[in-house]
């Protein structure tokens, strides 16, 4: 239902509706576009200051990949540049290098202008400065183990680091936010909800000294931690309740990403959730919880194309595994190594087969259904499963020891039926039979008229069933035994939650090298698993390493990317961007991060502490650094616009289901019930008029289905929710270590349309008029803190206040107009209420769903 045309020019005169459909930059705040930059430091390093130079704009060409090397000249290796003279170390003046990047001619610059790469003075004065200072390189900074640096006893390591670097830089750290605020803040951070109004009057009224670290244990114990904190996970890995090519069609995986809810919410170990992801079902104490967690494994895009190469399939599920290992856990772009030598980074062709081969063991289709997966359900359901299959093998046996016998008496009824030309009783004139067993009986006589040797699958079991049916009472109790065993152990069965999980075979697939990623070439060198050569790993030598392998090196004290990648996505749920800002690189083509001493003390203390998440986001949150205001000064705002030496917090609009879940709990329609299957609200009809093989129609939820959280809503790929969508939810096809967040109309206009938006408005309206007994003045205030925990400004409510009046006069004089916006959605109105007054605080309410300070985390 659109509403825009009626409501959209009247909700624009407001001054205050205008200010709500200002979405502004991802960060909240407008940037200058002649910002100031920070000086040259004194010593050049290579890995902050010259890598990315020469990443973005050399190695290409003169990098790691031979096959695309030009001039013979590596320069990523300082022993190779030295070779080919490509710089004197100490005389910048004698360097080619910089002779070649200050030329004038065309045919000599570097970069070349036909590469549409340019080098800024800022960029050629560092190149300078460090060939005069030595031209030292030093080995990539994530590839080395992480070091940790010294904290003064009773510090915050982030405090104590970020203040350090701040004065490095000559910036100064910022004022604490407010108490209103900083609750905010936490609860959007941990549980993605907002708090009640009485929550931030205790908080902020709260004269212990230890209040804030009271809140955040206590807000650390709120169930929904689990799923604010899945939302990310569930990116990364790409989760979704659909298959993603071709047909797209459903599989079972939700309990999969309940297991993860609960993981987080159990406050499992890292390591832990990351070996019963990659290998639960090898571990020697598998049980369902792990084998549930190896469900990670089968996350990926398959295919139900009865026209698909199985090799051509099979190659690109190793593929989507290797990029997923590199994303969630390296922090690296493995996907080009699919086809050459990684062109920036160590990372081989060879390492990448090696690194897919640990996968080869897994038992799946390539192409077509997936299985149903392993029945996820409490023991005692799981012991009356067993004893149904006991009695359904009895009853199958008992049929087993009759089958012969059956079968010849079906020979010679089927032999006579032919002699004697017998037509069916339900076929004769005048047979009382129902339409269901006419059908029945017109299969079998078709397929009677067949020799047997001709006959179809189905042929042959139309007759069988005809013949069981009507044809025969021989062997009835041991024929009804069998029925009744299956419709019993069947109807119990079928409603039970199911997963998809790695089931290990040892019939591994072989795994070769492909010349250029060509499946069709299988020339290539046959690989065994194994680890990335450019970093540490342990030496086995006895025998083939496996998946579990795979995953206690991934969380090793040796590895030294994971503990780096999962703190660095962490800081930028916390802080809007992350301590490296390319989240699913820390290769060369990543960023050095400005403070690495912070990112590396937090990689060490996550391993430290045994790999527990929940220590790491409680140092983070009760840190002052998360505590301050998010707006900046002019200094740090010409200095440093985008916040990457964490003077100050930053300002970020929600994820998609965030924004949502917003209103929903504002409203009071959120359903707060953990877990479950994936749920289904409202979207347009015809959405999915193109989703075929088979067609299919979008069922929206008619009860509390519709009212669950936006983490449970069903992830189709090829076709996201479109309110998801708009607000830059990924379509979960590739692993996302991390959401865009534009900034775009659309946004605006879901908030306006959506009917879960329309209907949130609707019952928050409700809300306002049953819970707050006073004037407009009165409710306006009640619904502001409701909404946004604070007493609205006076500017604000002389806004408002008119619209109230215009539009309840508006509706008394068109109660059609009322009526069709209080249709919109299923939750019910009550009788009671005056349908213009709703209609006229639905409106009002609309409009404080659309404000920037509601969908943004301050």
């Amino acid at each position: 239902m659109s509403l825009a045309g009626p409501l959209f020019p009247v909700l624009m005169k407001h001054t205050l509706f205008r200010q709500a459909l200002v979405v502004l930059l991802p960060f909240g705040i407008p940037f200058p576009t002649g910002a100031a930059e920070l000086p040259l430091p004194s010593k050049i390093g290579f890995n902050r200051d010259v890598r990315p130079i020469l990443s973005d704009n050399c190695f290409s060409c003169h990098g790691n990949d031979p096959a695309h090397r030009k001039a013979k000249l590596r320069l990523d290796r300082r022993e190779d540049a030295l070779d080919r003279e490509a710089f004197v170390p100490g005389d910048p003046a004698a360097s080619l290098l910089v002779e070649r990047i200050l030329s004038t001619d065309a045919d000599e610059l570097m970069p070349p202008p036909d590469s549409h790469k340019k080098l800024t003075e800022r960029d050629k004065e560092i190149l300078k400065r460090w060939i005069a200072q030595g031209g030292e390189y030093q080995p990539h900074w994530s590839y080395g183990k992480p070091v940790k640096a010294a904290v003064p006893a009773g510090r915050n390591g982030v405090d104590f680091l970020v203040r350090k670097r701040l004065e490095e830089v000559g910036l100064n750290p910022s004022e604490e936010a407010d108490r209103r605020t900083l609750i905010r803040r936490l609860h959007t951070d941990l549980v993605g909800l907002p708090p009640k109004p009485s929550e931030v009057t205790a908080f902020v009224n709260d004269p212990d000294p230890e209040a804030w670290s009271k809140l955040v244990d206590r807000v650390l114990r709120n169930p929904h931690h689990g799923e604010r904190m899945a939302l990310g996970w569930l990116d990364v890995v790409r989760y979704a309740d659909t298959i993603g090519y071709h047909s797209d069609t459903p599989r079972n995986v939700w309990p999969w990403r309940d297991w993860v809810i609960r993981s987080f919410n159990d406050n499992k170990r890292f390591d832990r959730f990351t070996i019963e992801q990659v290998a639960g079902d090898l571990l020697a104490d598998a049980s369902q919880e792990s084998r549930v967690g190896s469900g990670f494994n089968r996350l990926l895009l398959s295919t139900e194309e009865g026209g698909a190469q199985a090799r051509d399939y099979e190659q690109r599920m190793l593929t989507d595994r290797v990029r997923a290992i590199g994303a969630a856990w390296l922090g690296q772009t493995t996907g080009c190594a699919q086809c050459h030598d990684h062109k920036f980074d160590p990372f081989t062709q060879r390492d990448f087969y090696a690194l897919g081969a640990f996968f080869a063991d897994i038992s799946e289709p390539i192409v077509g259904r997936r299985e149903d997966g392993m029945v996820v359900a409490a023991p005692a359901q799981l012991a009356q499963l067993a004893k149904l299959d006991a009695e359904l093998n009895k009853a199958k046996a008992g049929f087993e020891a009759i089958r012969l016998q059956l079968e010849a008496a079906q020979t010679q009824w089927e032999a006579d039926v032919a002699l004697y030309g017998v037509t069916l009783p339900e076929l004769r004139p005048g047979a009382a039979a129902v339409a269901a067993e006419v059908q029945r009986a017109k299969k079998a006589a078709a397929s009677l008229a067949k020799e047997a040797k001709a006959r179809t699958r189905a042929e042959q079991e139309a007759v069988r069933d005809y013949f069981l049916a009507r044809g025969t009472v021989l062997f009835q109790a041991e024929r009804d035994a069998l029925s009744k065993a299956q419709q019993e152990r069947d109807a119990f069965y079928n409603p039970l939650p199911k997963c998809l999980v790695s089931v290990s075979s040892a019939q591994k697939r072989t795994v070769r090298i492909l010349p250029r990623g060509n499946w069709m070439d299988e020339s290539g060198e046959v690989m065994k698993p194994g680890l990335p050569a450019y970093l540490p790993r342990p030496v086995v030598e006895d025998r083939e390493l496996n998946r579990l392998d795979l995953a206690r090196w991934l969380v090793s004290a040796e590895n030294p990317l994971t503990a780096r990648t999962v703190m660095n996505r962490l800081w930028k749920q916390f802080f809007g961007i992350g301590l490296s800002k390319v989240l699913d690189d820390l290769g060369a083509q990543g960023e050095t991060p400005p403070n690495q001493a912070l990112l590396d003390w937090l990689a060490c203390e996550f391993m430290d502490s045994g790999w527990d998440l929940r220590h790491m986001v409680r140092l983070i949150v009760t840190s002052e650094t998360y505590r301050q205001v998010s707006i900046p000064t002019k200094e740090q705002l010409a200095l440093d616009p985008y916040n990457r030496e964490v003077a100050r917090q930053s300002p970020f609009r929600l994820e998609a289901e965030l924004v949502r879940d917003q209103a929903l709990a504002t409203a009071g329609l959120l359903v707060p019930e953990i877990g479950g299957p994936s749920v289904k609200p409202y979207q347009p009809d015809g959405y999915w008029e193109n989703l075929n093989f088979p067609t299919r129609t979008y069922d929206a939820d008619k009860g509390a289905g519709q009212y669950r959280r936006g983490l449970y809503t069903w992830w189709q790929r090829s076709f996201l929710h479109p309110s998801l969508l708009a607000f830059d939810a990924p379509s979960r096809e590739e692993c996302s270590a991390e959401r865009s967040r534009s900034n775009i109309p659309q946004q605006a206009l879901v908030l306006l349309n959506d009917p879960t938006y329309v209907e949130a408005a609707r019952a928050f309206a409700a809300r306002i008029l049953s819970e707050c007994r006073g004037d407009s003045t009165a409710r306006l205030r009640w619904a502001w803190q409701e909404a946004l925990q604070r007493e609205p400004e006076p500017g604000e409510l002389a806004t408002l206040l008119p619209v109230v009046e215009q539009r309840l006069a508006g509706y008394r004089a068109d109660l059609p107009a009322a009526e069709a916006l209080l249709k919109v959605g299923l939750a019910p109105t009550a009788p009671e209420v005056d349908r213009a007054e709703l209609a006229a605080w639905t409106h009002v309410a609309r409009i404080l769903f659309n404000l920037h300070e509601m969908i943004t985390r301050a």
